[in-house]
């Protein structure tokens, strides 16, 4: 306070007094922010007069170094004490400075004081609370704002059109909307109506997203961006891909945000489509973004032919961080060929001095279990307890399935049992191991047990009993589950059938798991195809996979891989006619068997 005393009772030197503002605002302006407060400090000689002019630029210095709070409640001390509180720029800068510090109440205190308040007060108000996460109060500043004859800029009202999209005041949303439309005063620019199409797309009204966004004369790369974000919130791959296609052709270059967003869709996509995103990113010098790079990743990852391309991808980044680093452990984890490479990954990373975090783990625990290997498993283990991630409940139940899947249905256990409070993923896990195991009435006592401790059981609780029951040969009790299930009204899937169906099947009782089939109301699978069609073959019984595959050809007639099941079923059973009579059927309706091929490995 002394130095600010003291400079104002200098001698006014108008010339250096323009020049230092000069100097403060080009420091600011350059992000140096400790050195233009430094150099406001040093100056010994500034008149009084430049007070004003100077002083917002050195509290928004004091703002954005974040460092200097107690600075900046000197200078709000003094600009009092001076008379200065009257002049709303100086007071709209200390509104901006109290927002930047969480200080809702000192600058709401300001702002109430203030004899004459302009748009940039109002303005800087709401942004405090927009900033600090008080939708409703921005909200209801914003309408006393309008009330007092105040019309915001665009980006204001966008500003706040976010906020109800983030509250879900959709409603409030559409009354600004409605509001810029019928009053003239309201400026219209694509930075508004971008705003609105994100309103409606996070409000699920995709009608009124393509309302605002037909209705823009002029689009620029954050609108189409926001279509396409809007188009993989739906999962419409397709439409999200045309507008990735359309915004080039009319000749607008879409940014590293809409590449990000078109990648998040391209799960849903062919490998060609990614492929051909990859080249567009390479073209223009996207390529070396670490965000661009993990989700390129992550989607060959998708795709067992394309494992290859994942190596060059992150052998080419120029920058790595923790997120590359588990986006590569993660995609070679999945895959048995790749997953000792996530391993030798895992350690090389450590190396680099990157800290593995719980997704980390979760990619490289996934790899030791597709070795299967439980040296390297049970290192991962103490690397997980010395680190504390051992209270991360889906780490925990990851350690128990790598342990089953590893033949260890001790160490499985013993981590189940030492879990806190485990949950119901947890239990199915636990319930799956002794079933693989083979121990399917262990994992019945189990079940009941959950149940017992009121634990909801879910659907992959369901396949895990379902599974248990069918690796033991525990066909009374699988149906008795499966019964109680459905007349309970819980939901059934194709997986759930799929267990069911294989468990009858393999029993003998293939006239009845054929029925299942037939009423379960959704399109079978391959594998519950291939399953029944199987177990009717080991039991002999012809005449029951003569009937289902002749009713499954009439659901999927152009389907060549029915025929020549179907044939092959007349082959097994020396009915040659039969086969040629499938096989001319085939020949009638155009339909050709797909090739096969033998892998021979060295």
């Amino acid at each position: 306070m002394n130095i600010l005393v003291r400079r104002f009772n200098s001698i006014p030197t108008s010339q250096q007094d323009t020049k230092l503002i000069r100097q403060i605002k080009d420091l600011i302006l350059q992000g140096l922010h400790v050195e233009a407060l430094h150099l406001y400090k040093n100056q010994l000689h500034l008149h009084v007069d430049t007070f004003t002019p100077i002083i917002p630029s050195v509290i928004k210095a004091c703002s954005l170094s974040q460092t200097h709070h107690g600075f900046g409640l000197q200078l709000h001390s003094h600009s009092l004490k001076l008379g200065f509180n009257s002049e709303s720029v100086i007071s709209n800068s200390i509104i901006s400075f109290y927002a930047k510090y969480h200080d809702i109440n000192s600058a709401r205190k300001l702002f109430d004081e203030m004899s004459q308040r302009d748009s940039i007060s109002w303005n800087s108000m709401i942004n405090c609370y927009t900033q600090n996460g008080n939708c409703l109060e921005s909200l209801q500043m914003f309408k006393k704002m309008y009330e007092c004859g105040f019309v915001a800029k665009p980006e204001l009202i966008a500003s706040i059109l976010s906020v109800c999209a983030q509250c879900q005041r959709t409603k409030s949303g559409k009354m600004i909307h409605d509001l810029s439309i019928v009053d003239e005063r309201f400026e219209n620019s694509v930075f508004l109506s971008t705003a609105l199409l994100d309103l409606y797309w996070k409000s699920s009204d995709s009608r009124m997203a393509f309302h605002v966004f037909d209705s823009m004369e002029d689009k620029n790369e954050v609108s189409w961006t926001s279509m396409i974000q809007g188009y993989t919130g739906i999962h419409d791959s397709n439409m999200a891909i045309d507008s990735f296609r359309k915004m080039q052709i009319k000749g607008i270059k879409p940014n590293i945000v809409t590449l990000i967003s078109i990648l998040h869709i391209s799960l849903e996509l062919n490998l060609n489509t990614i492929k051909s995103i990859h080249g567009y990113a390479f073209r223009h010098g996207f390529h070396s973004d670490i965000r661009i790079s993990s989700s390129l990743i992550h989607l060959y990852s998708t795709h067992t032919s394309s494992l290859p391309l994942i190596k060059p991808i992150f052998e080419n980044s120029t920058q790595r961080d923790l997120i590359l680093w588990t986006s590569i452990i993660s995609a070679y984890s999945h895959h048995k060929e790749t997953a000792k490479n996530s391993i030798s990954l895992f350690n090389q990373m450590q190396k680099e001095k990157f800290h593995p975090n719980s997704i980390t783990l979760l990619g490289i625990l996934d790899a030791c279990t597709n070795i299967p290997s439980i040296t390297s498993g049970i290192g991962i283990h103490g690397y997980i307890i010395k680190t504390g991630f051992d209270s991360d409940i889906s780490i925990t139940n990851s350690l128990i399935n790598m342990y089953s899947k590893c033949r260890s249905l001790k160490d499985s256990l013993k981590v189940f049992q030492e879990t806190p409070t485990p949950d119901h993923v947890s239990w199915s896990v636990i319930i799956n191991a002794y079933g693989i195991h083979g121990y399917g009435e262990k994992a019945l006592e189990i079940f009941k047990e959950m149940k017992e401790k009121g634990i909801e059981h879910d659907s992959i609780t369901l396949v895990s009993v379902l599974s248990a029951c069918n690796h033991s040969g525990l066909v009374e009790e699988g149906d008795r589950i499966f019964s109680e299930v459905k007349n309970d009204g819980k939901l059934i899937n194709l997986e759930h059938y799929a267990c069911y169906i294989d468990l009858l099947g393999r029993s003998g009782k293939v006239e009845k798991a054929s029925e299942v089939m037939r009423k379960m109301g959704m399109k079978p699978s391959v594998k519950i195809m291939s399953s029944l069609v199987s177990n009717c073959r080991i039991h002999g019984r012809l005449d029951v996979a003569e009937n289902m595959l002749s009713w499954f050809i009439e659901l999927e007639s152009d389907d060549a891989a029915n025929y020549v099941l179907l044939s092959m079923i007349y082959a097994e059973f020396g009915k040659w006619l039969n086969v040629e009579g499938v096989w001319r059927d085939m020949k009638l309706r155009g339909l050709k068997k797909s090739c096969g091929f033998n892998r021979v490995e060295n």
